[in-house]
């Protein structure tokens, strides 16, 4: 039984960690917004749109392991800072990408920017993971999830109040417009972006300064590993030996591009289905609004009447009807599908890491890199979701989601199972 000395060291940690879960999401969940914005300013189709997933998510894949040799040397503490200071430069690189009006500087802003979180990904994830019992990972992980989307939830709509007001209109005068005119009239609405990412880059660093000096303890994954009654055995020399670590970072590859799909696109292809900006702009926010009850539900029955594994079984399963929903039926249907496969996609990050990290012993560094690399499945698979719409139709496009949404149900069946690729 805990000591309340000791209950309260573990609330204060977790409580910091909250507030950088809400830095997580609201940074993250922005670019539904920035696609729609970035669409009209910089004048692009679907598949350089959604360049900016692409460059925000590939950055995982690039940093996760140099984020785990940072962490080694500075521990989960100052690496928190210095993930936070760095999001605030790429925050800064909208400023004369903005005045410019020039995509490739938007890009790199936000490739910097998904660098600092791979760093504070890298340090907060398996921290909340181990901070706690391993059958209850998935539900400290929700509550983790809760601070994310509440964030994603009010970001797109703040954004879009200062980047997207008469857009609509705007779109509809440019063809009328010389092209001197339509230029100015683009730099423009370019230069929106400057005041609200101008007051982010200054948040995170104040947050940054804070979180330095605020009583977060360090956590030696290492030192927790060799606790765990599950430590991986003597003879395994590589963490690719672990079929359920591997088969789980697929699987977390798949779910990160469908969750991003999902939140990403969906302004975008409301637009296309018909519906003004005004309203477009705002469902993002019910997607994530569909994952804060997926959370909620998750916190409530996991593990006390279900496991998290049978969670995630459910959850792909509902992902599936939900995905075949969206391609085959009428618009305002496949909107609503749409939305709330946020529900659907809820419980799968706070199921799959704890499977996946499940037995890993002092592999456990590398593991979660590995597992923070997967995040790259949010770069790639919208730019498959965008060259489909381009050349087909932008309702057919979520046909993609299918195949990956039975991948991690086959992991949750069965996949999380395999602890070795041999047979004895």
């Amino acid at each position: 039984m805990q000591s309340p000395n000791q209950h309260r060291n573990s609330i204060m940690p977790m409580l910091i960690i909250g507030a950088l879960f809400f830095v997580f999401g609201f940074v993250t969940w922005l670019n539904g917004t920035l696609i729609a914005y970035l669409k009209v300013a910089c004048q692009l189709n679907n598949l350089e749109a959604t360049l900016v997933t692409f460059a925000f998510y590939i950055s995982y894949t690039i940093m996760a392991l140099p984020s785990a040799w940072v962490l080694k040397h500075t521990g989960l503490h100052r690496g928190m800072t210095i993930g936070l200071l760095v999001m605030a430069v790429g925050a800064l690189l909208f400023i004369p990408a903005a005045y410019q009006r020039i995509y490739w500087i938007f890009l790199t802003g936000l490739f910097v920017e998904g660098a600092g979180l791979a760093l504070l990904q890298t340090a907060a994830n398996p921290y909340v993971a181990i901070i706690g019992p391993s059958e209850s990972a998935a539900r400290r992980i929700s509550i983790m999830g809760i601070c994310n989307k509440l964030a994603g939830v009010v970001a797109p709509l703040i954004l879009a109040h200062f980047v997207l007001q008469d857009v609509d209109l705007l779109e509809q005068s440019l063809g009328q417009m010389d092209a001197a005119a339509q230029a100015s009239a683009l730099d423009a609405l370019s230069r929106r972006a400057i005041a609200p990412y101008a007051c982010i880059a200054i948040a995170l660093c104040v947050l940054g300064i804070a979180v330095r000096l605020s009583p977060l303890p360090n956590v030696n994954q290492e030192d927790e590993a060799e606790t765990d009654t599950n430590a991986q055995p003597d003879h395994r020399t590589s963490v690719l030996q672990f079929p359920n670590l591997i088969l789980g970072a697929i699987a977390l590859f798949f779910y990160v591009g469908v969750e991003v799909i999902a939140g990403d696109t969906i302004i975008q292809y409301g637009k296309m289905q018909g519906l003004p900006i005004s309203t477009a702009q705002t469902l993002t926010s019910y997607t994530l609004a569909a994952m804060i009850l997926g959370y909620i539900m998750g916190i409530i029955a996991i593990p006390r009447f279900i496991s998290q594994q049978r969670a995630l079984l459910l959850s792909a399963a509902l992902g599936l009807t939900l995905s075949a929903g969206v391609v085959l039926l009428p618009t305002k249907a496949s909107i609503t599908c749409l939305a709330l496969l946020g529900l659907a996609n809820a419980i799968m990050w706070p199921a799959i890491w704890p499977l996946a990290i499940h037995g890993l012993g002092r592999f456990l560094n590398a593991g979660s890199a590995l597992l923070i690399m997967a995040i790259a499945g949010g770069a790639i698979v919208p730019l498959l979701w965008g060259w489909l719409a381009d050349n087909g139709s932008p309702q057919t496009a979520y046909i993609i989601m299918l195949p990956l949404y039975f991948a991690i149900f086959a992991y949750a069946s069965k996949g999380y199972r395999i602890k070795t690729w041999h047979k004895k």
